[in-house]
């Protein structure tokens, strides 16, 4: 039985990842989620979420990516995740990060303040977007 899967994710810019690993952690819209070689193929929605990517190459070499939704498809020990954008932490740029999330927080409050219902909503993904390169940025 093979051991390891492969794992690619894939943005409208192209591949961003694109790896073998032992194990992978998601989060779909119904929880977190482990994935073990020989998994049952699945295809689930995925959230805004930090992913964590054991590589096969070394146990205790781990990547982490900031994907932001997208879908799940586990097939065959291959593991392809299609997102709206993904980054992986090494490429995430902090004080970006951080201005993205105090540009959503401002609009946040603006959108609240005017009772704005669909810009609380934008404002509320941007945020949460922002906190999760920062968390995975920070890794």
């Amino acid at each position: 039985m093979t051991e390891h899967m492969a794992v690619q994710i894939v943005t409208p810019d192209g591949v961003r990842y694109d790896h073998h690993a032992t194990y992978i952690s998601v989060t779909t819209t119904d929880g977190e989620m482990g994935i073990l070689a020989n998994h049952v193929n699945t295809i689930a929605p995925l959230t805004v979420h930090e992913m964590k990517i054991r590589r096969i190459d070394d146990d205790k070499h781990v990547d982490w990516v900031a994907v932001n939704g997208g879908i799940l498809e586990i097939k065959d020990n291959t593991v392809t995740i299609v997102a709206d954008s993904a980054e992986r932490s090494r490429d995430i740029d902090i004080s970006r990060a951080e201005r993205a999330k105090q540009r959503a927080e401002r609009k946040l409050q603006e959108a609240e303040a005017s009772h704005q219902v669909d810009e609380v909503r934008r404002a509320q993904v941007a945020l949460r977007r922002a906190i999760n390169r920062i968390s995975v940025g920070n890794k």
